[in-house]
Protein backbone atom coordinates (compact mmCIF):
# COMPACT_ATOMS: atom_id res chain seq x y z
CA UNK A 1 0.00 0.00 0.00
CA UNK A 2 2.53 2.28 0.80
CA UNK A 3 4.65 1.84 -2.43
CA UNK A 4 1.61 2.05 -4.36
CA UNK A 5 0.51 5.32 -2.08
CA UNK A 6 4.47 6.40 -3.14
CA UNK A 7 3.94 6.24 -6.89
CA UNK A 8 0.59 7.92 -7.37
CA UNK A 9 1.90 10.82 -4.97
CA UNK A 10 4.98 11.07 -7.75
CA UNK A 11 2.80 10.55 -10.78
CA UNK A 12 0.36 13.62 -8.99
CA UNK A 13 3.80 15.78 -8.63
CA UNK A 14 5.34 14.95 -11.98
CA UNK A 15 1.47 15.29 -13.51
CA UNK A 16 0.37 18.63 -11.80
CA UNK A 17 4.16 19.94 -13.26
CA UNK A 18 2.97 18.66 -16.78
CA UNK A 19 -0.97 20.24 -16.77
CA UNK A 20 0.63 23.56 -15.70
CA UNK A 21 3.26 23.65 -18.38
CA UNK A 22 0.61 22.64 -20.70
CA UNK A 23 -2.06 24.69 -19.96
CA UNK A 24 0.36 28.01 -20.65
CA UNK A 25 1.05 25.85 -24.04
CA UNK A 26 -2.72 25.80 -24.61
CA UNK A 27 -3.55 29.59 -23.77
CA UNK A 28 -0.83 30.45 -26.44
CA UNK A 29 -2.10 28.35 -28.94
CA UNK A 30 -5.53 29.15 -28.27
CA UNK A 31 -4.41 32.79 -29.59
CA UNK A 32 -2.18 32.29 -32.12
CA UNK A 33 -2.72 28.74 -33.08
CA UNK A 34 0.82 28.33 -33.31
CA UNK A 35 2.65 25.97 -30.89
CA UNK A 36 5.15 27.91 -28.75
CA UNK A 37 8.73 26.36 -29.10
CA UNK A 38 10.41 28.91 -26.30
CA UNK A 39 7.91 27.55 -24.07
CA UNK A 40 10.37 25.21 -22.74
CA UNK A 41 13.39 28.11 -22.38
CA UNK A 42 10.49 29.66 -20.48
CA UNK A 43 10.15 27.14 -17.44
CA UNK A 44 13.88 27.00 -17.66
CA UNK A 45 14.20 31.02 -17.03
CA UNK A 46 12.18 30.52 -14.08
CA UNK A 47 13.96 27.65 -12.29
CA UNK A 48 17.54 29.51 -12.68
CA UNK A 49 15.38 33.20 -11.43
CA UNK A 50 14.00 30.81 -8.33
CA UNK A 51 17.72 29.45 -8.56
CA UNK A 52 19.41 32.69 -8.23
CA UNK A 53 17.09 34.92 -6.14
CA UNK A 54 17.32 32.25 -3.53
CA UNK A 55 20.85 31.86 -3.66
CA UNK A 56 22.53 35.00 -4.74
CA UNK A 57 20.03 37.24 -2.86
CA UNK A 58 19.26 35.28 0.09
CA UNK A 59 15.40 36.00 -0.71
CA UNK A 60 12.09 34.09 0.66
CA UNK A 61 11.20 30.99 -1.46
CA UNK A 62 7.65 32.27 -2.04
CA UNK A 63 9.02 35.86 -2.79
CA UNK A 64 11.59 34.11 -5.12
CA UNK A 65 8.86 32.46 -6.89
CA UNK A 66 6.79 35.62 -7.34
CA UNK A 67 10.03 37.22 -8.58
CA UNK A 68 10.87 34.10 -11.41
CA UNK A 69 6.79 34.66 -12.27
CA UNK A 70 6.90 38.18 -12.70
CA UNK A 71 10.35 37.66 -14.71
CA UNK A 72 9.38 35.45 -17.06
CA UNK A 73 5.80 37.00 -17.31
CA UNK A 74 7.91 40.37 -18.56
CA UNK A 75 9.41 38.42 -20.98
CA UNK A 76 7.03 36.11 -22.48
CA UNK A 77 5.43 39.60 -23.24
CA UNK A 78 8.54 40.61 -24.34
CA UNK A 79 9.10 37.62 -27.27
CA UNK A 80 5.12 38.76 -28.44
CA UNK A 81 5.64 42.83 -29.06
CA UNK A 82 9.23 41.77 -30.99
CA UNK A 83 8.90 38.71 -32.39
CA UNK A 84 5.35 36.96 -32.44
CA UNK A 85 3.50 40.33 -33.00
CA UNK A 86 5.30 41.24 -36.65
CA UNK A 87 5.02 37.71 -37.62
CA UNK A 88 1.28 37.57 -37.25
CA UNK A 89 0.62 37.95 -40.94
CA UNK A 90 2.97 35.46 -42.10
CA UNK A 91 2.75 31.83 -42.48
CA UNK A 92 2.45 29.62 -39.79
CA UNK A 93 5.82 28.14 -40.27
CA UNK A 94 7.36 31.68 -39.59
CA UNK A 95 6.26 31.73 -35.57
CA UNK A 96 7.38 28.39 -35.22
CA UNK A 97 11.14 28.96 -36.59
CA UNK A 98 10.99 32.02 -34.25
CA UNK A 99 9.46 30.49 -31.81
CA UNK A 100 12.81 27.91 -32.05
CA UNK A 101 14.74 31.23 -32.16
CA UNK A 102 14.18 32.57 -29.20
CA UNK A 103 14.19 28.90 -27.38
CA UNK A 104 18.07 28.53 -28.69
CA UNK A 105 18.80 32.15 -27.67
CA UNK A 106 17.27 31.60 -24.25
CA UNK A 107 19.29 28.72 -23.76
CA UNK A 108 22.33 30.31 -24.71
CA UNK A 109 22.29 32.97 -22.62
CA UNK A 110 21.35 31.35 -19.66
CA UNK A 111 24.22 28.61 -20.25
CA UNK A 112 26.72 31.91 -21.11
CA UNK A 113 25.51 33.85 -17.30
CA UNK A 114 25.16 30.26 -15.49
CA UNK A 115 27.43 27.66 -17.06
CA UNK A 116 26.41 24.37 -18.26
CA UNK A 117 26.21 23.00 -14.65
CA UNK A 118 23.82 21.19 -12.64
CA UNK A 119 21.93 23.27 -10.21
CA UNK A 120 20.40 22.40 -6.75
CA UNK A 121 17.53 24.67 -5.70
CA UNK A 122 17.29 25.01 -1.93
CA UNK A 123 13.58 24.21 -0.48
CA UNK A 124 12.49 25.30 3.25
CA UNK A 125 10.37 22.05 2.91
CA UNK A 126 12.54 19.40 2.37
CA UNK A 127 11.10 17.57 5.39
CA UNK A 128 8.85 14.30 5.65
CA UNK A 129 5.51 14.47 6.93
CA UNK A 130 2.91 11.87 7.51
CA UNK A 131 -0.28 12.03 5.43
CA UNK A 132 -2.83 9.20 6.94
CA UNK A 133 -0.42 6.94 8.36
CA UNK A 134 1.76 7.22 5.10
CA UNK A 135 5.13 9.32 4.70
CA UNK A 136 5.67 11.53 2.34
CA UNK A 137 8.30 14.69 1.41
CA UNK A 138 6.65 18.12 1.90
CA UNK A 139 8.13 19.79 -1.20
CA UNK A 140 5.63 16.77 -3.44
CA UNK A 141 2.63 17.76 -1.27
CA UNK A 142 3.23 21.24 -2.08
CA UNK A 143 3.55 20.86 -5.54
CA UNK A 144 0.21 19.09 -5.89
CA UNK A 145 -1.48 21.43 -4.23
CA UNK A 146 0.17 24.42 -5.94
CA UNK A 147 -0.42 23.05 -9.27
CA UNK A 148 -3.98 22.26 -8.60
CA UNK A 149 -4.93 25.20 -6.75
CA UNK A 150 -3.50 27.42 -9.49
CA UNK A 151 -5.05 25.53 -12.23
CA UNK A 152 -8.74 25.71 -10.12
CA UNK A 153 -7.69 29.76 -10.02
CA UNK A 154 -6.79 29.62 -13.93
CA UNK A 155 -10.34 28.04 -14.37
CA UNK A 156 -12.09 30.48 -12.57
CA UNK A 157 -10.04 33.81 -13.46
CA UNK A 158 -11.33 32.07 -17.25
CA UNK A 159 -15.11 31.50 -16.59
CA UNK A 160 -15.91 33.98 -14.32
CA UNK A 161 -14.12 37.40 -15.11
CA UNK A 162 -14.57 39.57 -17.78
CA UNK A 163 -10.48 39.59 -18.80
CA UNK A 164 -11.26 36.08 -18.81
CA UNK A 165 -14.14 35.50 -21.19
CA UNK A 166 -12.07 38.16 -23.70
CA UNK A 167 -9.36 35.08 -23.36
CA UNK A 168 -11.92 32.80 -24.38
CA UNK A 169 -13.86 34.56 -26.79
CA UNK A 170 -10.43 35.48 -28.52
CA UNK A 171 -9.24 31.79 -28.52
CA UNK A 172 -13.10 30.73 -29.78
CA UNK A 173 -12.53 33.19 -32.56
CA UNK A 174 -10.13 35.67 -33.09
CA UNK A 175 -11.94 37.96 -35.66
CA UNK A 176 -15.14 37.51 -33.93
CA UNK A 177 -13.53 38.91 -30.74
CA UNK A 178 -12.44 42.16 -32.76
CA UNK A 179 -15.53 42.94 -34.59
CA UNK A 180 -17.45 43.30 -30.84
CA UNK A 181 -14.79 45.76 -29.43
CA UNK A 182 -12.21 43.19 -27.74
CA UNK A 183 -8.50 44.77 -27.54
CA UNK A 184 -6.55 41.80 -29.49
CA UNK A 185 -3.25 43.39 -28.67
CA UNK A 186 -3.87 43.90 -24.81
CA UNK A 187 -5.42 40.34 -24.76
CA UNK A 188 -2.61 38.35 -26.42
CA UNK A 189 -0.31 40.04 -23.95
CA UNK A 190 -1.89 38.81 -21.27
CA UNK A 191 -2.37 35.65 -22.12
CA UNK A 192 1.46 35.52 -22.62
CA UNK A 193 2.08 36.59 -19.32
CA UNK A 194 -0.82 34.29 -17.81
CA UNK A 195 1.78 31.77 -19.89
CA UNK A 196 5.12 32.89 -18.83
CA UNK A 197 4.16 32.90 -15.17
CA UNK A 198 2.32 29.62 -15.43
CA UNK A 199 5.59 28.50 -16.52
CA UNK A 200 8.13 30.11 -14.07
CA UNK A 201 5.98 28.82 -11.36
CA UNK A 202 5.71 25.32 -12.34
CA UNK A 203 9.58 25.24 -12.64
CA UNK A 204 10.01 26.67 -8.86
CA UNK A 205 7.89 23.95 -7.28
CA UNK A 206 9.15 21.56 -9.50
CA UNK A 207 13.09 22.30 -9.08
CA UNK A 208 13.69 21.35 -5.58
CA UNK A 209 13.15 17.90 -6.28
CA UNK A 210 14.74 18.10 -9.78
CA UNK A 211 17.95 19.42 -10.85
CA UNK A 212 18.41 22.86 -13.08
CA UNK A 213 20.07 23.20 -15.87
CA UNK A 214 20.46 25.45 -18.91
CA UNK A 215 18.23 22.52 -21.34
CA UNK A 216 16.05 21.27 -18.53
CA UNK A 217 13.35 23.02 -20.65
CA UNK A 218 13.59 20.67 -23.42
CA UNK A 219 11.82 17.50 -22.24
CA UNK A 220 9.26 19.32 -19.99
CA UNK A 221 8.04 20.95 -23.32
CA UNK A 222 8.44 17.86 -25.72
CA UNK A 223 5.96 16.37 -23.21
CA UNK A 224 3.90 19.19 -22.95
CA UNK A 225 3.36 19.38 -26.62
CA UNK A 226 2.37 15.55 -26.82
CA UNK A 227 -0.38 16.35 -23.40
CA UNK A 228 -2.20 19.27 -25.60
CA UNK A 229 -1.95 16.92 -28.94
CA UNK A 230 -3.06 13.89 -26.21
CA UNK A 231 -5.67 16.17 -24.47
CA UNK A 232 -7.18 17.64 -27.62
CA UNK A 233 -5.43 20.78 -28.99
CA UNK A 234 -6.48 24.05 -27.63
CA UNK A 235 -8.36 21.73 -25.00
CA UNK A 236 -8.15 23.20 -21.63
CA UNK A 237 -9.56 20.08 -19.25
CA UNK A 238 -7.55 17.80 -22.00
CA UNK A 239 -4.32 20.02 -20.81
CA UNK A 240 -5.21 19.06 -17.21
CA UNK A 241 -6.30 15.37 -17.94
CA UNK A 242 -3.50 14.99 -20.46
CA UNK A 243 -1.04 15.81 -18.10
CA UNK A 244 -2.33 13.66 -15.12
CA UNK A 245 -1.93 10.66 -17.60
CA UNK A 246 1.22 11.02 -18.61
CA UNK A 247 2.46 11.72 -15.01
CA UNK A 248 0.63 8.89 -13.39
CA UNK A 249 1.85 6.71 -16.30
CA UNK A 250 5.19 7.49 -16.23
CA UNK A 251 5.48 6.97 -12.20
CA UNK A 252 3.88 3.57 -12.45
CA UNK A 253 5.34 2.32 -15.46
CA UNK A 254 8.75 3.53 -14.24
CA UNK A 255 7.67 1.45 -10.70
CA UNK A 256 6.26 -1.80 -12.42
CA UNK A 257 8.62 -2.31 -15.63
CA UNK A 258 11.82 0.10 -15.62
CA UNK A 259 12.77 4.22 -15.37
CA UNK A 260 14.83 3.84 -18.52
CA UNK A 261 11.96 3.65 -20.00
CA UNK A 262 9.94 6.00 -18.08
CA UNK A 263 10.31 9.03 -20.54
CA UNK A 264 9.03 6.91 -23.68
CA UNK A 265 5.98 5.86 -22.26
CA UNK A 266 4.19 9.47 -22.77
CA UNK A 267 4.95 9.00 -26.43
CA UNK A 268 3.63 5.44 -26.12
CA UNK A 269 0.52 6.93 -24.49
CA UNK A 270 0.30 9.10 -27.72
CA UNK A 271 0.66 6.83 -30.15
CA UNK A 272 -1.73 4.13 -28.71
CA UNK A 273 -4.59 7.24 -27.96
CA UNK A 274 -3.74 8.63 -31.31
CA UNK A 275 -4.73 5.39 -33.03
CA UNK A 276 -8.23 5.16 -31.32
CA UNK A 277 -9.05 8.80 -30.61
CA UNK A 278 -7.35 11.00 -33.57
CA UNK A 279 -8.73 14.00 -32.15
CA UNK A 280 -7.99 13.84 -28.62
CA UNK A 281 -9.48 13.22 -25.49
CA UNK A 282 -11.32 16.11 -25.82
CA UNK A 283 -12.70 18.20 -29.06
CA UNK A 284 -13.38 21.62 -27.49
CA UNK A 285 -11.88 24.65 -29.20
CA UNK A 286 -10.20 27.53 -27.55
CA UNK A 287 -9.20 27.83 -23.89
CA UNK A 288 -11.99 26.82 -21.52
Amino acid sequence: MELFFQQLLNGLTVGGVYSLVALGLTLVYGILHVPNFAHGAFYMIGAFAGYYLMTALGLNYWIAMAGAAVLVAGIAMLAERLVFHPLRNAPELHDMIAAIGILLFLEAGTQALFGADFHRMPTPYGQIVEVFGLTAPLQRLLIIAGAFGLMVLLHLFLNHTVLGSTIVAMAQNRDGAALVGIDATRVTLLVFAISGALAAIAAVLYAPINLVYPSMGNLVITKAFVIIILGGMGSFPGAIVGGLIIGLAESFGGFYFSTDYKDIIAFVLLVVIMSLRPQGLFTQKGAR
